[in-house]
């Protein structure tokens, strides 16, 4: 009976030993995972002290406390490994979670750019359709024997969209000064628009030659076929001084 207490206390002061050097361990684990060095704790100094009892534990009985203090603190290393990885992955998360943000708040304004550019140029091909719904079309003009630059300048506001009109009133004054019968002595180009050949008008009306209102007409189309607008027309014009 004296053997067996004997053997018992000994066994509780392994554990003992055991579970202060699992504890010594966790605080490397934990230390080293933190950035800092972890210092032994006073207990493990003092329950150290008593390892030295094991030799007097039998072989067998020695053998099991040994072996459990290896167990219990390969658990707690594993419990300080899982709790090191569990923080480094929640880091992870946090950051991944703020990258995601960024990018759908990125999204997002590009998104409403394009929304308000697509709905700009909808109002603009609105407006460019209804100004081009209220002009009127060369036939709609009573002939006369001749025409003053203020008429020819009327009937070309009714036929141009307004927001290209000036555009459109900028060749014209470059290239003729708003005389329909206007000539160029060297080359034969004619019109308002100087068109070389002269015939090339009466593709919009067989009294190119009398009526204004055709080669405005022609003008337009012109402008519009080749430039895409009297004021891209205007703009070449500009950068070559001919159009």
């Amino acid at each position: 009976m004296l053997e067996g207490n004997r053997v018992s206390r000994i066994s509780v002061r392994g554990f003992a030993v055991a579970s202060a050097t699992a504890v010594t361990t966790v605080g490397a684990v934990v230390g080293v995972a933190s950035g800092s060095t972890a210092q032994p704790s006073n207990e493990a100094e003092a329950t150290a002290s008593d390892a030295t009892l094991l030799a007097d534990i039998p072989a067998g009985q020695q053998a099991q406390v040994q072996t459990s203090s290896l167990e219990q603190q390969a658990q707690t290393q594993a419990i300080a490994a899982d709790n090191a990885a569990q923080k480094t992955a929640e880091e992870a998360a946090r950051k991944k979670a703020a990258e995601d943000a960024i990018a759908k708040q990125q999204d997002a304004q590009a998104a409403k750019e394009k929304a308000e550019k697509e709905a700009k140029e909808r109002e603009e091909a609105k407006k460019e359709a209804a100004s081009r719904s209220e002009t009127r079309d060369a036939s709609s003009f009573a002939t006369q024997s001749s025409y003053s630059v203020a008429q020819i300048q009327a009937m070309a506001r009714q036929m141009v969209p307004s927001g290209q009109f000036q555009c459109f009133s900028n060749i014209v004054d470059h290239e003729s000064s708003w005389n329909y019968k206007a000539v160029n002595a060297s080359s034969g180009a004619y019109g308002l628009f100087q068109a070389l050949p002269a015939s090339k008008y009466s593709t919009a009306g067989a009294d190119w030659q009398t009526n204004p209102a055709t080669q405005i007409k022609w003008g337009l189309n012109y402008m519009n076929s080749r430039y895409g607008s009297p004021c891209e027309a205007w703009s070449f014009w500009q950068a070559n001084s001919w159009y």
